[in-house]
């Protein structure tokens, strides 16, 4: 069964509003019952002292004592003259049956209602027994007006705090619920935008709380889904090309393949061996054949071949292959192994193409007249400690529109290039669980190849 929380929230309100309801009645009765006893006693008292006056009750004494008391009297002499506080003597009494003495001393209430002059009075007799009044009957008229304001004055506070505390209450409830609810509604309806694929963040609320942390776990949630289909998208998209480009690939690679073979028949009948331009055509086959390498080995992340390989080699060979092509373009390229061994456990194939890609790229960059440096260093301050390769070159850098895009597939500044370069380097990079990133400094562009040194 379906309960909602506003409804979880005003049913334990409503149970405590009637709580208090009850709790106030009953302080009402309470107080209802002080205010009579408290009144009671009080004509009963001025019932004593005149009951026991050893002075006559003239006029003047009973309208000291209706100023005290607050009660009209008539006083009924025993020659029958009346003598009152009232501005006729003319009353129609109650019954005598209604009177019991001495009984009405001891009675809890003020006698029987009568009405004199159209208002209602609670009437007490009292008859006088000590001279000068022996034989005097002594009416004692207490007003109802003054018998009810006095009760109503008793249970007025205890309503008046149960009821509009109640209904502050009801109010301040209903109105949290509702923008609790409502605050729930809304990251309701941000996790069914998540579910349709919209992970745009959402605003957080301002007041810090559970659901501020809540909505604080979506967002989270939802950067971290945007991350995960964004890498699902870029490996669909790696599968997709290779399977395309490899066919092309394969075949274009076994024409360069039958171009070498025909140009070393042609290198041994005449004798050309040394000549530095057959050298030129089989460097170029090579980097031709590298190049077509990056189409086949595209979307083929998992299928790595680990073996010792050393990194100051594998960069040597990079340089090689690029040197002539700096020659021609009279790029510097320089390039200084360092001293100390650089082996990991890698792929030689994945690693040799992604120095070269990385180095190639620099130098197309770089342009006609430009500078190249290849820097390989190892790190120990972090765990595990790391190789790092920087390829520094002057070159203007990535355009603007592209800069945060630079390692997807068919993204390029260059207008005859086809963007696969740098998307090969970091797929061989994250293969081997390093990194490849890059960065603007003083005026040039450094492209950094992290990888561990245990090459996982």
């Amino acid at each position: 069964m379906r309960w909602s929380i506003r409804y979880r929230l005003l049913v334990p309100l409503g149970l405590l509003l009637l709580g208090v309801v009850a709790t106030s009645s009953w302080s009402a009765v309470v107080a209802a019952n002080h205010a009579r006893a408290r009144i009671i006693q009080q004509v009963r008292g001025v019932a004593d002292t005149l009951g026991a006056a050893t002075w006559p009750l003239t006029p003047n004494v009973l309208e000291k004592m209706k100023g005290l008391s607050g009660a009209e009297y008539l006083l009924i002499n025993v020659d029958g003259s009346r003598s009152a506080t009232f501005p006729t003597t003319t009353i129609a009494l109650p019954p005598d049956s209604l009177f019991h003495e001495p009984e009405q001393r001891e009675t809890d209430h003020l006698g029987p209602r009568v009405q004199v002059n159209g208002a209602d009075y609670r009437c007490r007799r009292l008859l006088l027994r000590m001279p000068p009044n022996e034989g005097t009957a002594l009416y004692i008229f207490y007003p109802e007006s003054l018998w009810n304001e006095a009760l109503w004055d008793a249970v007025r506070p205890s309503l008046v705090l149960g009821l509009f505390g109640g209904l502050a209450a009801i109010g301040v409830a209903i109105g949290l619920g509702q923008r609790l609810v409502s605050r729930i509604r809304g990251l309701e309806r941000r996790t069914r935008q998540i579910a349709g694929g919209d992970f745009s963040p959402m605003p957080l609320p301002k007041q810090n709380d559970e659901l501020r942390d809540l909505s604080r776990s979506v967002n989270d949630m939802a950067e971290r889904l945007a991350q995960l289909q964004e890498a699902m998208q870029r490996a669909e998209r790696f599968r997709l090309i290779g399977q395309v480009s490899s066919g092309l690939a394969h075949q274009l690679r076994n024409s360069v393949t039958g171009a070498r073979l025909a140009l070393d028949v042609l290198a041994d009948e005449n004798q050309l061996g040394d000549s530095e331009a057959v050298g030129v055509v089989f460097r170029q086959l090579t980097l031709m054949e590298s190049n077509l390498r990056r189409f086949m080995d595209l979307g083929r992340a998992g299928e790595q071949k680990r073996e010792r390989c050393s990194l100051t080699r594998l960069l040597d060979e990079a340089v090689t292959l690029l040197r002539p092509q700096c020659e021609h373009a009279k790029i510097d390229l320089i390039w200084r192994p360092p001293a100390m061994p650089a082996e990991i456990d890698g792929d030689t194939g994945q690693l040799g193409h992604l120095f070269l890609n990385v180095i190639g790229n620099a130098v197309e960059a770089a342009g006609p007249g430009g500078r190249v440096e290849v820097d390989l260093s190892r790190s120990t301050e972090h765990e595990p400690s790391l190789f790092r390769i920087d390829v520094w070159d002057n070159g203007p850098g990535p355009p603007a529109e592209i800069a945060g895009r630079l390692f997807e597939p068919f993204v390029t500044g260059k207008p005859e290039g086809i963007g696969l370069g740098l998307a090969v380097a970091m797929q061989a990079a994250e293969a081997h669980g390093g990194r490849l990133d890059w960065r603007r400094e003083d005026g040039r562009t450094c492209f950094r190849i992290v990888l561990p040194v245990d090459g996982k």
